[in-house]
C-alpha cells in the first residue's frame, strides 16, 4: 500500500501512469474502456487506495455532461484547429462538447456564454476575443460556472489562462530574421482584432532593441476579421508607394502575411531567399494555409496539441474536485521557428 496522499484524480491519474481522461471514462461508465485497462485502473485503485469523489461527481451530473467550448471566429482555421484539438479531449475524457463561434462580436460572445448557462454546463473553455471582449461581464459568467481560458488572455478572469509565449515567439523570429539579412519591419492593423496582436508588437519593439536595431512599424487601416484582405490591400500601397525602410517584412500574423505575399506577386516582387529576390517576408502563428503559400511561408508555430490538453486537463479536474483553484494558473507554452521559402 502506497503512502503518497491522493488528492483528486489528477493526481491519481498521475501516479498510476494512466492518462486523466480514461480514468473519467472508467468511474463514469466502468465498461466504457478496454478489459485490459479496466483492469490497470482497478490494481491501480487497490495499490494506491484511493476512491474518487462520487459526491463531486454527482454534482458534476446534475450539471449536465455538457462542456462549453467558445472561440472567437469560427471561419479562421486557425482557432477552428485550436477547438478541434480541444474537442477531441472534451469526448474523450466522457464529455460533450458544445463549441460556439463568437463572430468577433463582443455581444455575440456575451451571448453564447449566457446560452451556455442555460444547458448547465459542467465547464467552459473560452478563447476569448480578446481586447474588445467584455472583462467585466465574462467575469460575472466565471463566478458561476469553472472557466479556462485559452490563447488569449483577459487578466483575473476564469480559474486560469493556457496559451503561447508571445514574448518568446516575437523574439525567435525576429532574432532569426535579424541574423539571417535586413532587421524587419513589423507589418500590422493599427486597431488590431487579433487578440494577441498587441502582445506581439510590444514583443517587436523590445527585440529589436535589445539587438540595437531601431524599430520600424507598419501600421495599417483596417477592421474586422477579414485580414488577408487586409495584408493584400495595404501591403499593394505600401509597396507602391516604396515606404518600406527594409527588405524584410514580419507580419502580425500569418493571415496578413498571405495577403502580403499575394501583393508581392502582383507588383512582380520576388519573395524568398537569394539574390534573385526583392523582399523577405514572415508570419506568426503557423496557419494551416502557411505551408501552401508561393514561396511557403516562414513562421512560428504555436503548439496546439499541448495548449488544448493543458486547457482540457485543467478544466476537468476543477470538475472532478468541485472546487475552485486557490490561485489563477498561467501556463505559457514557447513556440517553434518554421523555416520555409519566404525568408
Amino acid at each position: 500500500m502506497s503512502d503518497s496522499k491522493i488528492k483528486n484524480m489528477d493526481d491519481f491519474a498521475t501516479i498510476s501512469g494512466i492518462s486523466r481522461p480514461t480514468i473519467s471514462k472508467y468511474f463514469n461508465d466502468a465498461d466504457s474502456v478496454r478489459k485490459s485497462t479496466r483492469e490497470r485502473i482497478e490494481k491501480a485503485l487497490e495499490l494506491y487506495d484511493y476512491r474518487p469523489n462520487f459526491y463531486a461527481m454527482n454534482q458534476n451530473r446534475r450539471l449536465t455532461k455538457n462542456v462549453g467550448i467558445v472561440i472567437p471566429y469560427m471561419a479562421d482555421p486557425h482557432f477552428a484547429e485550436i477547438a478541434r484539438n480541444v474537442e477531441n479531449h472534451v469526448i474523450e475524457a466522457g464529455y460533450r462538447p458544445v463549441v460556439l463561434g463568437s463572430q468577433g462580436n463582443p455581444e455575440q460572445e456575451i451571448e453564447n456564454l449566457n446560452n451556455l448557462r442555460l444547458l448547465k454546463p459542467a465547464g467552459v473553455l473560452l478563447a476569448p476575443i480578446g481586447r474588445m471582449s467584455d472583462a467585466g461581464r465574462i467575469a460575472d459568467f466565471c463566478k458561476d460556472v469553472p472557466t479556462v481560458l485559452f490563447d488569449a488572455n483577459i487578466e483575473d478572469v476564469g480559474e486560469a489562462f493556457i496559451g503561447m509565449d508571445n514574448n518568446q515567439s516575437i523574439g525567435l523570429i525576429v532574432e532569426y530574421l535579424c541574423r539571417t539579412g535586413e532587421p524587419p519591419a513589423f507589418f500590422e492593423m493599427l486597431t488590431p482584432t487579433n487578440p494577441n496582436a498587441l502582445k506581439r508588437r510590444s514583443a517587436y519593439i523590445k527585440t529589436m532593441d535589445r539587438l540595437g536595431h531601431q524599430p520600424h512599424l507598419i501600421q495599417v487601416k483596417g477592421e474586422g476579421w477579414d485580414f488577408e484582405e487586409i495584408g493584400f490591400r495595404e501591403g499593394s500601397r505600401v509597396i507602391a508607394d516604396r515606404t518600406l525602410l527594409t527588405d524584410t517584412v514580419l507580419c502580425s500574423n500569418d493571415r496578413l502575411a498571405i495577403g502580403f505575399l499575394s501583393a508581392a506577386y502582383q507588383h512582380g516582387l520576388r519573395v524568398g531567399l537569394g539574390a534573385s529576390c526583392a523582399l523577405r517576408v514572415a508570419g506568426h502563428d503557423d496557419h494551416p494555409f502557411s505551408r501552401y503559400t508561393c514561396p511557403t511561408l516562414t513562421t512560428v508555430s504555436q503548439d496546439y496539441a499541448a495548449i488544448s490538453a493543458r486547457s482540457a486537463e485543467t478544466l476537468f479536474a476543477l470538475i472532478d474536485t468541485d472546487q475552485r483553484a486557490s490561485s489563477r494558473e498561467v501556463t505559457l507554452y514557447d513556440g517553434r521557428l518554421v523555416m520555409r521559402g519566404s525568408a
